[in-house]
C-alpha cells in the first residue's frame, strides 16, 4: 500500500498523463475504453472472487448492514454494465476541443472559447466498486486523468478493476497512469489527498452525507459537491392514484440504497384516505418501516406506523423505511419539501397542468420531475452514458454529471498583429 510519498508520486504521474491525454485523439480514446470494456469482461472471474472476498470480510467485522452490503456487491450484471459503460461512452460525441462559440471583436480581434479537460479528477467514494469503472469511462472520455480512493470494504474490488482496465489502456498503447487508484484506506492519506492542489484540479466525494460534508470542509482542492438524496414524491389531489402508486413503488423499493431512491412521501388530504391504505399494502411484502405523522397514523391504524419525528423528515434511509406527512394542500406540501430538501430530486404526481407547472417553478432542486419516477435521475437514463455523480451544488455543474461536466474551456484568441489602444 502506498504512503505519503507514494501519494504524491502518484499524482505526479497522473498530471504527466492528463497533459498526454489532452492531445489524444477520439479515435485513440475510443480504441482505449473498447478495450477496458474487453478487459473487465475478460477479467470477470477475477473481480467477482476480489469481490466476494470483500463482502465476506465486511459480514465477518459485523458493522454494516445488508444495504450496504447490496451497494459493495458486484455480480457478473454488473461487471457487464460496467463494460457495457465503456462503450457506450466511446460512442458518445467527443466534445474536446470543440470551439462552442466564436467573435470578431472591433479591433478585428478573433476570440474563440474552446472546451478542454479539467486535468486531473480525484474522486473520493464509499462502498460502490462499480464508480471505479464509471469514473473511468467518464473521465478518460474528457481528456482527464482519476485519481480514484474509494472505501476500504471494497478495496480488492477496486485493485482487481484497475487492474483489468490498465490492461485495456496497455493494450491500447494509452499511458496507464490515466486511471490511478489509491490502495491505502487510511484516513490521514485520505486528508492529504484532499490537499494535493500541485496535483489535483477538482475533487468529487461520492457517498453519504458524512464523507460529502468531511471533503468539503477539509479540502483545499476545488470541490463539486455531490448531495444526498433526502428526495420526496408529493401526490396531488388531482393525482391518477394507479401512477402515483407506481412512481411509488418504483422509487421506493428498486434499489433503496441508491440516492434517487424516494424518502419521503407527502399526500394531499383529500385523496389520503383513498391512497394511503394502498401504499402500506404495497409496503407489507419487503416489511417497509413507515413514520407518519398524526393523520397518517390514523389512517393507517391497523397498520404498524412510528411516529414520524423532524429527524425523520430529513433522513436519507437508503433503507425500506419511508417517512410519510399528509398534507393540508399545495402550499403545505411545497414548504415542506423546502424544508427538508437535500436538492436532488423532487417529484409530482398529478394531472392538474397548471399545479404541475408551478411545481416545476417552486422546487429548487437539481432535478424535478412530474408523473415520473425519481429513478429516472441518472447519467445514464439522461443519455449522458453515465455519471460521475450527481451534483446538488449549483457552481459549474448540477445533477447528474456526465462529460461535459468534466470539461472547462479556454479562450482563444487570434489576431494579426494588433495592439492594445
Amino acid at each position: 500500500m502506498i504512503d505519503v510519498q507514494g501519494l504524491y508520486t502518484l499524482g505526479k504521474a497522473a498530471k504527466i498523463a492528463s497533459r498526454s491525454l489532452s492531445k489524444s485523439s477520439t479515435t485513440q480514446k475510443n480504441t482505449a475504453l473498447h478495450e477496458m470494456a474487453n478487459s473487465l469482461r475478460e477479467q470477470t472471474p477475477a473481480i467477482l472472487e476480489a469481490n466476494q472476498a470483500d463482502i465476506q470480510a465486511t459480514r465477518d467485522q459485523g458493522r454494516r448492514p445488508e444495504s450496504f452490503i447490496e451497494r459493495m456487491t458486484l455480480t457478473e450484471a454488473r461487471v457487464e454494465d460496467m463494460a457495457h459503460g465503456f462503450e457506450k461512452v466511446a460512442n458518445l460525441p467527443d466534445i474536446i476541443g470543440h470551439t462552442d462559440e466564436m467573435w470578431v471583436t472591433e479591433d478585428g480581434i478573433e476570440i474563440g472559447k474552446k472546451r478542454v479537460p479539467l486535468g486531473v479528477i480525484g474522486i473520493i467514494f464509499e462502498s460502490r466498486p462499480n464508480v471505479t469503472a464509471d469514473a473511468t469511462a467518464l473521465t478518460f472520455k474528457a481528456g482527464n486523468a482519476v485519481i480514484l480512493r474509494g472505501g476500504r470494504e471494497t478495496i480488492e474490488s477496486n485493485l482487481a478493476i484497475v487492474k483489468a482496465l490498465k490492461t485495456g489502456l496497455q493494450r491500447a498503447g494509452v499511458t496507464e497512469d490515466a486511471v490511478n487508484l489509491i490502495d491505502n484506506p487510511d484516513h490521514a492519506l485520505a486528508e492529504e489527498f484532499m490537499k494535493m492542489n500541485a496535483y489535483l484540479d477538482v475533487l468529487i466525494p461520492r457517498g453519504g452525507n458524512a464523507l460529502i460534508q468531511n471533503v468539503v470542509r477539509n479540502a483545499t482542492v476545488p470541490t463539486i459537491e455531490t448531495g444526498i438524496g433526502n428526495d420526496h414524491l408529493y401526490v396531488h389531489e388531482a393525482a391518477d392514484l394507479d401512477k402515483a402508486l407506481a412512481i411509488l413503488e418504483n422509487g421506493k423499493l428498486q434499489r433503496v440504497s441508491v440516492c434517487n431512491a424516494l424518502e419521503n412521501l407527502l399526500v394531499d388530504e383529500k385523496i389520503a384516505a383513498d391512497f394511503l391504505p394502498r401504499v402500506a399494502e404495497a409496503f407489507k411484502k419487503d416489511k417497509v418501516l413507515i413514520h407518519g405523522d398524526v393523520k397518517t397514523q390514523a389512517i393507517l391504524s391497523e397498520y404498524d406506523v412510528q411516529a414520524a419525528t423532524d429527524e425523520d423528515y430529513a433522513t436519507e434511509f437508503l433503507a425500506y423505511e419511508i417517512a410519510i406527512k399528509v398534507t393540508s394542500g399545495y402550499e403545505e406540501a411545497i414548504e415542506h419539501i423546502q424544508r427538508f430538501s437535500s436538492a436532488h430530486t423532487e417529484v409530482i404526481v398529478t394531472q392538474d397542468y397548471s399545479v404541475a407547472r408551478r411545481f416545476v417553478e417552486d422546487i429548487d432542486a437539481a432535478a424535478v420531475a412530474v408523473n415520473a419516477s425519481s429513478r429516472f435521475t441518472d447519467g445514464d437514463k439522461f443519455g449522458f452514458g453515465g455519471e460521475i455523480g450527481i451534483s446538488t451544488q449549483k457552481l459549474h455543474a448540477r445533477g447528474p454529471m456526465g462529460i461535459a461536466a468534466l470539461t472547462t474551456y479556454k479562450y482563444v484568441i487570434y489576431g494579426d498583429g494588433q495592439i492594445r489602444k
